[in-house]
């Protein structure tokens, strides 16, 4: 279900559309097993945002969570299966945080 997005230049282009909330090349930092949970957008936020817009996206598709794990972190669900369950969860909350709550800051943010 996933495979389709990955594709050659996906990620120049998001780099693009993301530049105004900080996501440049440069700025992208590794993944970690956990999100930050704080009220506060971040930089480990603003340089995986495209990441949590996928997670959202897999989400509402109905996407299984083993897929999007070994997809979008490359991790082994099989090999790894509650780390890998762990992953999912914690960023998929951060993603819904950022859709209901952090966006405000990014909205604030473009107005300086």
């Amino acid at each position: 279900m996933l495979s389709g997005v990955d594709r050659p230049g996906a990620y120049i282009v998001c780099s693009k559309n993301f530049q105004s909330v900080g996501m440049t090349p440069e700025s992208v930092e590794p993944l970690q097993d956990e999100p930050p949970t704080g009220e506060a957008l971040t930089p480990y936020d603003r340089a995986h945002m495209a990441l949590y817009l996928r997670m959202l996206d897999a989400h509402r598709d109905g996407a299984d969570w083993r897929e999007v794990v070994e997809v979008l972190f490359g991790h082994d669900p099989v090999a790894e299966p509650d780390r890998c369950r762990s992953i999912h969860d914690s960023h998929l909350a951060r993603a819904r945080w950022l859709s209901e709550q952090g966006y405000r800051e990014l909205l604030r943010d473009n107005r300086r």
